[in-house]
């Protein structure tokens, strides 16, 4: 097994974190996404994934790329411990929970828009910060609401383990930290992010203890 990764891709955080708690080995292959222009422009890297994004996760030869997949992929080849409820509209809402972060929140905040608000329309550094502050806004309210209302919500996001839910979270959490975001309006989210983060799993997959940090 291995994974292409970078630090601080909130995407490949979230497979570290799943492989942890799966309790697999992958070989790290480091993808620096900003030294030399970004090494995942690079040919080698475009010929395994022409999106030219990590994560991409490679077992017995074959690829997957998007963080989802191959989460979903390390929840049917070893399926415990359980990422995902045992009730189908449990799995549902967990799912949910996850691409509320995944398709909402972090597609406005990647990398290659953030370079390309920059090169088409020569934003500043406080126009980028505001542009990160207003979607991680709009994103974590929605994901507020429903966390601090719901009954399934106790230790994590889902009652009191870990569920896919949390693997995406966290990483957000560590983004909008980066970015100075003010996570008071965010109770529910900041102490579910905590809990998380006393766990051995979270902590071996944070970007501050990669080999590859800067």
């Amino acid at each position: 097994m291995e994974l292409y990764t970078y630090f601080r891709s909130s995407a490949a955080y979230r497979v570290r974190i799943a492989l942890n708690i799966k309790q697999l080995e992958a070989e790290h292959r480091f993808v620096h996404l900003v030294r030399d222009g970004g090494e995942q422009h690079h040919h080698g890297f475009h010929k395994l994934n022409p999106q030219e994004r990590v994560p991409v996760f490679v077992d017995g030869g074959k690829p997957i790329a998007q963080s989802m997949a191959i989460i979903e992929y390390l929840e049917e080849i070893h399926p415990n411990p359980p990422l995902l409820p045992g009730d189908t509209a449990d799995r549902a809402w967990v799912r949910s929970l996850a691409n509320l972060v995944a398709c909402d929140i972090h597609p406005l905040n990647n990398l290659a828009v953030i370079q390309y608000l920059q090169r088409e329309f020569d934003i500043d550094d406080a126009a980028k910060t505001k542009w990160f502050h207003h979607w991680m806004n709009e994103g974590f309210k929605a994901l507020e609401a429903i966390l601090a209302k719901d009954p399934r919500v106790k230790t994590y996001c889902y009652g009191n383990k870990v569920s896919m839910a949390d693997l995406f979270v966290v990483p957000q959490v560590y983004n909008a930290k980066r970015f100075d975001l003010d996570m008071s309006a965010y109770p529910t989210i900041s102490r579910i992010n905590e809990a998380c983060l006393q766990l051995d799993v979270f902590k071996r997959a944070a970007p501050e203890n990669q080999r590859d940090a800067e």
